[in-house]
């Protein structure tokens, strides 16, 4: 009998969660990670990042105390040192969280590195250099992304940063430079300016966060503008120097562009080399991501990958979601993974969330589009929370009224975004959205009127 019924290399949100849902369905399970359980999301991304945006939150309403009528006498500043000891404690405490689920669950950690030596078969090396093998029925491969390196970009954990990096800075940089206006650039780019930092953002696209629908781009470029976020786009940077005290990125048209520090944010790599691929014939798409099917599949019986190595977009429900559908296919299940109703969030200030199609990719779709849109400023709670920039867009078919997408930037954004994935996922059309009396006075009431504008029938809004 093989040691355990499926083995998890990687233990982020694809592979802690697979492991313990693995358990829950009877499976000997272990997890082999040589870090710390929770990956990048729990450790560098996710959870460290917003927890400092949450820090600048505090920082941003104390200074807007006077529009509340609240007086605060002295001076309020960023303790940066304390906000990334307050991030730390967060971490460190979700850490042993999952640490304390896989205890009562079952589920066996294992500390080193894995690699594949056959679709059976496991290699682990260990943290004190030792190397152990371990056998096991099913893999999943779940060993997620880093920050991708590029020569023209050589970080160094210093003056040219990683998101990595900039999750474990003790000062704040009086001058920042971003190679890159998509979503971990913009979330950093608040996140800095509201510090007291002076931030200047490139990008080589022609708008800011260019996944998102066109026109929360445009809301979002202007709440930058808002925050003297200095946005350069179209243009592509050639490098980014070393400098005396600074760094300098040259771009293409010779323009330089100089600031104390610079942080990368144009893409990770996927963890997918020295894990065995080769010897346990795995085969990766043209993309560089393994090659899955519905199921989680990859094309050796057995081998399974969930998360950002199986390709997609890097969201860390997502892969829950397909650590989930994975493991509950090894061990005997049958489930699919379904990506057409996973929602997204971005921390930006405001908070932005989408689900489903951009109104230009619906339109490419050849759907016959109409469009609601209804603004936070119309809203009795966001005047009363002082929350007044932002809008709900609602993408649904002309004639059924089905929801294809739906985008909103403003306050609570990556909140309110679940009200349309739940609608979207069981199927409810723009007119049953419309007719769901929402509670008053709430931000959630901006989804209902925006459903009633896609039928013309808002009532807080002038007749057009």
């Amino acid at each position: 009998m093989a040691d355990f019924d499926v083995a998890v290399l990687g233990g982020g949100p694809a592979g802690y969660v697979a492991a313990i849902r693995g358990a829950q369905l009877g499976g000997r399970v272990c997890v082999i990670e040589r870090d710390k359980v929770g990956g990048v999301c729990l450790n560098w991304g996710c959870i460290p990042t917003k927890s400092l945006i949450a820090s600048a939150e505090v920082l941003r309403l104390v200074k807007r105390a006077a529009e509340f009528g609240v007086v605060i006498d002295g001076e309020v500043r960023a303790d940066f040192a304390a906000m990334i000891a307050r991030k730390d404690k967060i971490i460190a405490g979700m850490v042993k969280g999952v640490e304390g689920l896989f205890k009562s669950h079952g589920v066996t950690h294992i500390r080193g590195r894995g690699a594949l030596r056959s679709a059976n078969r496991i290699e682990v090396n260990e943290p004190d250099g030792s190397v152990s093998d371990l056998s096991t029925d099913k893999v999943l491969l779940a060993t997620g992304t880093r920050p991708a390196q590029f020569p023209a970009f050589p970080t160094d954990g210093k003056d040219i940063l990683s998101s990595d990096d900039a999750v474990v800075l003790e000062d704040i940089p009086e001058s920042l430079l971003i190679i890159g206006a998509g979503i971990i650039g913009c979330e950093f780019a608040f996140l800095f300016s509201a510090l007291g930092c002076e931030v200047t953002m490139l990008e080589m696209l022609p708008r800011a966060v260019a996944t998102e629908d066109e026109d929360i781009s445009k809301l979002l470029e202007r709440e930058l503008k808002k925050e003297q976020v200095r946005l350069i786009v179209d243009q592509e940077v050639e490098g980014v120097e070393r400098k005396s005290g600074s760094v300098e990125a040259k771009l293409v048209g010779g323009e330089r562009v100089k600031a104390q520090k610079a942080l990368i944010s144009i893409g990770r790599a996927l963890n997918t080399g020295d894990i065995g691929l080769v010897e346990a014939g795995v085969a990766l798409a043209e993309e560089g991501h393994i090659r899955v099917n519905g199921r989680m599949e990859t094309g050796v019986s057995g081998i399974y990958a969930a998360g950002d190595v199986a390709g997609g977009k890097l969201l860390a429900h997502k892969a829950s979601a397909e650590g989930i559908v994975a493991v509950t296919n090894a061990l005997g299940g049958d489930k699919t993974m379904h990506y057409e109703t996973i929602p997204a969030g971005i921390f930006t200030h405001p908070e932005i969330g989408s689900i489903g199609l951009t109104e230009a990719q619906a339109k490419e779709a050849g759907n016959g589009v109409k469009v609601g849109r209804f603004p936070y400023r119309a809203l009795g709670r966001s005047q009363a929370a002082g929350e007044i920039a932002g809008e709900v867009k609602i993408v649904a078919s002309e004639g059924t009224g089905e929801i294809l997408g739906v985008h909103i930037i403003g306050a609570s954004a990556a909140e309110l975004i679940h009200e349309a994935a739940v609608a979207m996922t069981w199927e409810l059309s723009v007119d049953e959205l419309a007719e769901t009396i929402h509670a008053h006075p709430t931000l959630s009431e901006s989804v209902m009127e925006a459903a009633r504008v896609v039928r013309g029938m808002s009532v807080h809004q002038p007749k057009v």
